[in-house]
C-alpha cells in the first residue's frame, strides 16, 4: 500500500518573478551538483501576434523533491518556501491547500512520491 502522505508544495505561478531563489536555496540546502535540484525554474517566452513576447517563469519541483524532509521534521518550512521572495510558494496540509487551489486558475500542488 502506497504511503499517505499530509503535506504538500502549492505554487502561485501568478507571482512567480523568475528570481530563482527557490532553486538556489535547494542546491544550497542539499549541496547538488550543478544542473542538479529538487526544483526547476523553467522560462517560458511566448511570441505575441503583435511582434511583443511575453515570459512566464514556472517553478516545478523535480523528481529529486522531498519538500526538505529533515528541514520539515524539525518544524521549519522547505528551503524553496523559505528563501521565495515573491511569496508564491506555500507548505502546508494537502486539504488545505488544494482549497487554496480553487480560489485562483494558475496554481499547482506538488506531494512527492
Amino acid at each position: 500500500m502506497a504511503k499517505k502522505h499530509e503535506y504538500g508544495l502549492l505554487i502561485d505561478y501568478e507571482y512567480c518573478t523568475g528570481c530563482y531563489t527557490c532553486q538556489i536555496a535547494c542546491a544550497q540546502e542539499y549541496q547538488w551538483p550543478a544542473g542538479m535540484g529538487g526544483i526547476r525554474v523553467n522560462e517560458i517566452v511566448q511570441q505575441l501576434p503583435n511582434d511583443k513576447a511575453y515570459l512566464t517563469y514556472l517553478p516545478f519541483p523535480t523528481e529529486l523533491c522531498v519538500l526538505c524532509k529533515p528541514r520539515t521534521k524539525k518544524g521549519l518550512k522547505p528551503a524553496c518556501v523559505t528563501h521565495c521572495m515573491s511569496g508564491c510558494m506555500t507548505y502546508g496540509p494537502i486539504e488545505e491547500l488544494a482549497k487554496e487551489m480553487t480560489k485562483k486558475p494558475r496554481m499547482v500542488l506538488w506531494v512527492p512520491k
